[in-house]
C-alpha cells in the first residue's frame, strides 16, 4: 500500500526488512526508488502505481545492495538509473557467470524464493556529477558520497523537502561501513557521508531512510547525530550507546546488535582503515 509522506512523494513498505520504496509522481508519470523486495511486494506497488493512473517513467537505486538494485516486469521497461560507480558495481556482479547465485547467497531465507532476480542490476550509470535525476518531473537532486557502499546516493525531492537517505539515516540500523574492501578508509568515508547529508538538510523536513520509519521535522539533524555517535564510538573502540543496539532496541531486530559487534571487530583487527580522529 502506498502511503503519502509530502506533496508528491509516497513510499511503499516492505514487509520483513521494513525497506521503504519511495514514489516521486510527475506530471507524465512516476519515478521510482528502490523497489523491493519480494516480486509480490513489487506487483503490488506497480498495482497501486495503475490504479492512480501514473506509469513508472523513470527508476533509480541508490545503491548496489541487492535490496535496492530490483525490479519487476509489472514496473515497466523505463529507464533505470544510478550513479556511475553504482551501476558500474553492479555491472561487475552480473558478468560473473555465477553472478545470480553469489545474489542469492544473501538472500534472507524468508523470502529467498519471493525475490526476482531476472531484472535485477540492471542500472544506467549517470555521468559522474550529475546534479538531478534526468525525468520529466519534480527536480531529485542527487548527493553521491562513498558511506556504506561505493556510488551510494542520497537523494533530495526539493518541492517536496523531502530526503532519500538509502541505507543511512535509519531508525533500526546502525551505520554500516563499507569496512570489507581495502582500498577505502570506511569511517572517514562514512562520516564524509554525514557531512554531506547534514549540508542538505536544512532543504528538507521528511527523511525516508531505506529501511524503518519515515522521519518528519527535526528528525533529519537527530538521525545524523545519532549516526555520527555511533561512527565515532566504532572508530575510538567505545561501546555506543545507541538504542538500536540496547535494551531499547525494536523487538525483532536484535540481530543488528550482532552487525554492531562484527564492525568492531572488524575495525578492532585493521579490517578497514581508521581516520585520522577529526570532528564528523
Amino acid at each position: 500500500m502506498l502511503t503519502q509522506v509530502a506533496d508528491c512523494v509516497l513510499t511503499h513498505r516492505s514487509e520483513l526488512l521494513e525497506n521503504n520504496a519511495v514514489v516521486v509522481l510527475g506530471g507524465a508519470g512516476a519515478l521510482v526508488v528502490d523497489p523491493g523486495l519480494t516480486g509480490g511486494e513489487m506487483a503490488c506497488l506497480a498495482g497501486d502505481l495503475r490504479a492512480l493512473g501514473r506509469p513508472v517513467v523513470a527508476g533509480f537505486a541508490t545503491h548496489p545492495d541487492w535490496d535496492h538494485a530490483l525490479w519487476h516486469a509489472g514496473l515497466g521497461d523505463a529507464p533505470r538509473y544510478g550513479t556511475a560507480r553504482c551501476a558500474a558495481a553492479l555491472r561487475d556482479l552480473r558478468s560473473g557467470a555465477d553472478w545470480r547465485a553469489r545474489v542469492a547467497e544473501g538472500l534472507p531465507p524468508e523470502i529467498a524464493g519471493e525475490v526476482p532476480l531476472d531484472l535485477f542490476g540492471l542500472v544506467t550509470g549517470l555521468p559522474a556529477g550529475t546534479a538531478r535525476i534526468p525525468w520529466d518531473g519534480p527536480p531529485v537532486r542527487v548527493v553521491e558520497h562513498q558511506g556504506h557502499a561505493p556510488g551510494h546516493a542520497a537523494l533530495v525531492v526539493e518541492d517536496s523537502g523531502v530526503l532519500v537517505a538509502g541505507d543511512m539515516l535509519s531508525d533500526v540500523l546502525v551505520p554500516m561501513l563499507d569496512d570489507e574492501r581495502d582500498d577505502n578508509d570506511p569511517v572517514e568515508d562514512y562520516l564524509a557521508a554525514l557531512r554531506l547529508l547534514e549540508g542538505v538538510a536544512g532543504d528538507v523536513d521528511v527523511v525516508v531512510p531505506g529501511h524503518g520509519s519515515v522521519g518528519g521535522a527535526g528528525e533529519v539533524r537527530a538521525r545524523i547525530a545519532l549516526d555520527r555517535a555511533y561512527v565515532h564510538a566504532l572508530r575510538d573502540g567505545d561501546d555506543p550507546d545507541d538504542p538500536r543496539i540496547g535494551p531499547a532496541a525494536r523487538p525483532g531486530w536484535e540481530w543488528v546488535a550482532d552487525v554492531h559487534a562484527g564492525q568492531a571487530r572488524r575495525l578492532a583487527r585493521g579490517g578497514g582503515r581508521r581516520a585520522t580522529p577529526r570532528p564528523g
